[in-house]
Order: structure tokens, then sequence, then C-alpha cells
């Protein structure tokens, strides 16, 4: 048998990949397509993948698919940034609008465990206040949930994935102490925090997901900078190696390289189960509830690609939501040069982080936040950004190259605002499954622009202050993908309710970022995960009393 991971399924045979041991295998309970499961998820990563964890461990019978493969990363996963693009999801999709998002590496990730395999492990809480941004802020939605419970389910996630963070955290409500200690600054970092004090704000140590010291089988990060190209040592904390091994003790099946194409539901608006492509032909498992998670691109296209006579719209989409309030987060930078080495790239990429601009709102002219952080990228990364950026070439890039040791830069995480005409829709196009494949429209809206611009000029202040030289703006890009399903109170005005439920199919969920009614000023893997733990815990809840 091929050990090739995109040659043919992994986890098959009643026994999954040890990803802590090389070679190795765990037993896996394997279920019948013909009898149903209790769930069938849609999905690995954040959301799916800590949901598969959750619901198993509360004793019902679960079924997760995720389109990609199943790695290995002891033994797959390479120091190279080329071989390590088998992580993203680069199948073909349309972009378009004003401002076409660029899709792949920094938002899409097709493996079991999703994005969680190649981010960047920054794990923040959201300001409390965006939970209610419409009645306490002025814009964009309110979420149906309180953040005194969210607080809760943070510091769930935070002690599963042994969070490495600050003794205390500078912003928001007190909370517990991370369970990992920091991890020490490197040059980029210390060079934020310099640039924050001679500013006057607060900085501390980024809350990461990669381990400051050993955990069980997984070794405590060595610093070799290739966190976002697939961690090769089990210390970043993915869902791969953390939530998926224990979905699979507590009785889970995973099925990797399963890509589901349609949710069928029966006369009576029941979903009673998915179709999905596996070594070479379609197959349909039955289940009592689907649950969809399959990011903000590709879970409304599946819930656009399943319609039926009676959803001829799609599924979830009575309001007329689905895709529609799509949101990515600005991530602009200012570069520039110092007279020291910096050498970036050793650790992982975002080890200091300023959280100012999402906790002041006096001297703002946007709605919304930002945090900074300092910056790691690895050699190829940076030569397409001067690239793609500055226009460089030939000599001048070879010139410029030269700087790498030196280069230091700041990097934002900012809230863009909901827009109904941000969507995702159906192409005519078909993918290799024969499945119509999305286009995703987009356009920065103003409040946008005056939010980039903000943190574009206090960011040059910034690195003037530390007396960095040759200071350059990258103005364009984005980065994480939420909305296109948004929860709410009201099923005129969202896909579903605060339990991830569908107003329209009372059996079909949809849990990850596509639930978000704003996206905030952090990375949005904590708050997905957050959100999953409670769906766990409300559908527990629920099937005591009866309300599945």
């Amino acid at each position: 048998m091929s050990d090739d991971p995109f040659a043919a399924p992994r986890a098959a045979h009643g026994r999954a990949p040890d990803v802590f041991r090389p070679g190795g295998w765990i037993p896996m309970r394997q279920h019948r397509q013909d009898e149903p499961v209790d769930f069938v998820i849609v999905g690995t990563g954040a959301g799916g993948g800590t949901l598969a964890c959750r619901l198993a461990e509360h004793g019902f019978s679960v079924v997760a698919m995720d389109a990609g493969p199943y790695f290995r990363p002891l033994e797959d996963f390479a120091s190279d940034e080329s071989e390590q693009t088998k992580l993203y999801w680069t199948d073909d999709r349309i972009v378009d609008g004003a401002n076409p998002l660029q899709m792949g590496g920094n938002n899409s990730g097709k493996a079991v465990g999703g994005s969680t395999v190649h981010f960047a492990m920054v794990s923040l809480r959201f300001r409390p206040a965006w939970f209610k941004s419409r009645s306490l802020l002025g814009y964009g939605a309110d979420w149906p949930l309180d953040w005194r419970e969210m607080w809760h389910y943070y510091s769930e996630v935070e002690d599963a994935l042994k969070i490495a963070g600050p003794v205390s955290y500078p912003w928001g409500p007190r909370r517990p102490r991370y369970p990992y200690r920091a991890h020490e600054l490197n040059a980029a970092a210390r060079a934020l925090a310099d640039g924050c004090e001679a500013l006057g704000i607060k900085w501390t140590e980024t809350p990461i997901a990669t381990l400051s010291a050993p955990r069980g089988l997984a070794h405590p990060c060595v610093y070799r900078g290739f966190c976002t190209s697939g961690c090769a040592t089990n210390a970043k904390q993915s869902a791969l190696v953390t939530w998926i091994p224990r979905a699979i003790a507590a009785g889970a099946e995973i099925r990797d390289l399963a890509m589901v194409g349609r949710i069928e539901t029966d006369n009576s608006a029941v979903a009673t189960g998915v179709h999905y492509y596996r070594d070479g032909q379609w197959r349909f498992q039955r289940a009592r509830n689907v649950v969809v998670a399959g990011y903000a691109i590709e879970t409304p296209r599946l819930l656009l690609n399943s319609a039926t006579g009676r959803f001829p719209d799609g599924l979830a989409n009575g309001s007329g939501l689905v895709g529609k309030n799509l949101m990515v987060q600005s991530n602009q930078a200012v570069w520039g040069t110092m007279e020291r080495e910096v050498r970036s790239y050793k650790g992982p990429p975002s080890l200091a982080i300023t959280e100012h601009w999402n906790y002041e709102d006096k001297g703002k002219d946007f709605f919304g936040g930002y945090c900074y952080m300092s910056q790691g990228p690895l050699p190829q990364l940076w030569a397409n950004t001067l690239m793609s950026a500055r226009g460089l070439w030939g000599a001048r890039l070879i010139e410029e190259m030269e700087k790498y040791n030196h280069v230091v830069g700041l990097k934002i995480v900012g809230e863009m605002l909901p827009q109904e005409t941000n969507r995702v829709t159906l192409a005519d196009e078909t993918d290799q499954y024969g499945l119509r494949i999305p286009r995703i429209t987009y356009a920065w809206c103003d409040n946008d622009r005056r939010l980039i611009d903000h943190s574009l000029a206090f960011m040059t202040q910034a690195l003037e202050a530390v007396d960095a030289t040759d200071l350059w703006r990258q103005n364009d890009d984005t980065c994480h993908l939420n909305g296109a399903a948004r929860m709410g109170d009201d099923p005129f005005t969202s896909v579903v309710n605060a339990d991830c439920r569908s107003w329209d199919v009372r059996n079909l969920w949809i849990c990850d970022g596509s639930v978000f009614p704003t996206v905030g000023g952090v990375n949005p893997s904590l708050t997905i995960q957050a959100i999953a733990c409670r769906t766990a815990d409300r559908i527990k809840t629920m099937a005591g009393r009866g309300e599945l």
C-alpha cells in the first residue's frame, strides 16, 4: 500500500495515523454508511475537529470528513516552503470585486485539521464589547452570545491547547493565567516592544498555541521558524494533534480524502446524510444530524450546492443570507531595515503584540479595531512580498534580499465591516468532482480604508521610534475568512441561531468561522474553537431534553 497521503485514504480499515509516532497507527472505530450516525461533520478544522471531539466525548456517534489528506507531521512536513504548499486549499475559485481576495496559504487549508495545520498559532480572545458591537459601539451586528459565557469557553480551549502566554494580559477583563509560560522574545518582537514603549502604549508576549514546555509525546518549540508551513515537531497545537486524537479515542471516525458534495434532505425538510467522493466513487453516509464546518468559502458553497425543489436557493437560506456578509481581516504592514541583525524568522512569527487600538476608542475616525504583531517571514514569502508589493525584480530584488537578516516589520489584524455585497456565490464552472466552484466577490468600504490608513501611520511611527530605516508600506493584504452564514436571534436576519442550528432545517448545524456576525481585530481560531465547545455542550443539553 502506498504511503502517499494523497494517493489513498490513510484513515481506514479500523485505524488512523498516530501523529506522535513515525509509522504508527491508532485504533479507530468505523461506522457503516447505511446505518445513521448521530452526527456527520463536514470539515475537521478549528470548528469541525473541535466539535467532533467534544460530541464524541459526550457519547454521540460521530463521523467527521475532510477533503484533504491525513498528514503525519513528523514524516510529511519538510523545512521547504514550496513543498509545504500542499497544505493549502488551491482548488479553482473565481475572485472578483473591487478588491479581489488572494486565496490559498493565508486563509485556506485542505487537510485533516484544516487551516490550523498551517495557522500562525496566535490565540486571542474577542474584546467583550464586540459581541454587542451594534448596541454598544454603533456598527456591525450583535452576536446572540454573551461574552461572560464565551470567557468560560475561551478558558477551556486555552487549557486544551496549552496556550503559552504572559502571566497577566494587559487588556480586557481578568482571565486565568495561561497554562504554559510565554516564549522568549526574538529580536523582531523586541523591536515591537521598544516601539510601543517609546510611544507610550502597552505591549505583551503574544499568546500562541505553540508549546513552551513538553506535553505528552509533543516536544516544545525548537524555533526552527517553519510554523506557517507546517510544524514538523508537533509543538504547534493544531486540531490535527489535539482535538482529532481525542475525538478518535472517544469513538469518532475520521474520513480523509472525503469531499462532500451535497447534503441530502427529505420531503419533510430533514437532513438525512451527505453524498461524498472517496476512493474513486461517490458514496452516501446516513446521519441523524449534519454539521457543516468547511469555513467561510466551502460552507456556503456546500449549502448552495445542496439546493432542492423545496429549497431552490440552497439549504438554510430562508433569510437569503447564505454566502453574504463574507469578511476578511486587513493585514497591512510596515517594513524597515535595522542596522543590527534581526533574523526575524527565528521562532514563531509573531512573538509580541499590542492590542492598544482594539481597546482604545479615542482618537479613531473609524469603527472597529486592530492589533499589530511582530513578523518573521520565511525567505520565499519575503521574496514574493517584495515582488508583489514593491515590484522588485532581478538585480534590485537580489540587492533587497541581501538585507533579509536585518528586516523588521509590524503587521495588523484589522477588523473589516460586514457588507452583504461581499459574498460567496456559485460560478457556472465546475471542479474535478463536477461541483460548481465558488465565486468570491469582495470590496473594501470607506471604514476599512480609514482603519488601514490609521494603522499604517501608527506603525510607521513605531518603527521610526526604534531607528528603523528604509521604511515602506505593504498596502494590499488580507487574512482570515469569516462570515457568510451568520448567527443571530432572528430567522429573517441570520442563518443559524446561537446554538449554530439552522433556522430552516432543524437537524442541520453550521460550526465554523462562517457564523461570525462581525470579525473583530484579532485572529479568529480561538473564538471558533470556543463556539464549537459551547455548541457541543448545548447539543448535549438539548439531547437530554429530547429537543434534537
